[in-house]
């Protein structure tokens, strides 16, 4: 039988028992730890959306379709995907990035793994759907593959190609407007097409349907009339969204449809 001395130091030793119990669970936790790091574990890289303004946009400037589509993507994925958008002049910027995000032990190398475990979306219009581009090929030299290229009235820039895809690229997708005197590349192709599906080329018209792009600059609605229309087209960015999302989460469903 325990005396009322041993009832009164009961709740102490309960929390003695409690504290030594929790030391051994963090131990425990911590050995585990060292372990899969001996074992070469490693943290999974986001899913990562790169995205592309063209011209001489500002890469936050949420006028433009693009920048308002990587907001969206943003609220909608918190966890698990990274989303960022940047200047066509910026891919240095932009590949130096993707690579850090992919680098997930911090060594400064990508390993096989690494590389493997990549999921990357790139889109862009105009110089940015170019950048893009030339943002995939500098990922295949680097031995990274892509899940996703998107170009809305691509324009390619001075040194490079924006309508071979190279053969890092899973699949690609190309929407363009013919008219005016900046229009968008009109037909894409695979390197190699045992590798990459191009999804298509999906060509519109705003000779007869005009969009009014308001809050875009006097000078691109009346000199780059087509080319901007494009751009603020809510039908051609609902499209470049549902397969950028398809390709995020696999499970929802694939393609779309004029």
């Amino acid at each position: 039988m325990m005396g009322a001395g041993t009832y009164r130091r009961f709740p102490a030793l309960i929390c003695s028992y409690v504290l030594c119990l929790g030391t051994v669970v963090a131990v425990a936790q911590a050995c585990l730890a060292q372990t899969l790091i001996g074992r070469g574990a490693r943290t999974l890289p986001p899913t990562i959306v790169v995205g592309f303004v063209g011209g001489f946009i500002k890469h936050d400037n949420l006028i433009h379709s693009e920048v308002q589509l990587a907001a969206r993507l943003r609220e909608s994925y918190p966890l698990g995907v990274e989303v960022d958008t940047f200047e066509n002049h910026g891919g240095e910027i932009a590949l130096k990035t993707v690579l850090g995000l992919l680098d997930t032990n911090h060594d400064g190398t990508l390993g096989p793994q690494e590389k493997q475990a990549a999921r990357i979306i790139i889109y862009g219009h105009s110089w940015g759907a170019s950048e893009g581009i030339a943002l995939a090929r500098e990922l295949q030299t680097n031995g990274v593959p892509v899940l996703l290229t998107i170009q809305v009235d691509s324009v390619s820039k001075l040194h490079q190609n924006d309508a071979v895809i190279p053969a890092n690229v899973a699949r690609a997708a190309n929407f363009y407007q013919p008219d005016g005197w900046i229009h968008g590349q009109s037909s894409i192709r695979a390197a190699d097409p045992t590798r990459t599906s191009i999804i298509g080329n999906f060509r519109y018209d705003y000779k007869s349907s005009a969009y009014n792009c308001s809050g875009y600059p006097w000078f691109d609605r009346i000199f780059m009339k087509s080319h901007i229309e494009i751009e603020c087209d809510a039908n051609v960015w609902n499209k470049a969204e549902s397969l950028i999302r398809s390709a995020v989460t696999p499970s929802i469903g694939s393609g779309i449809q004029e």
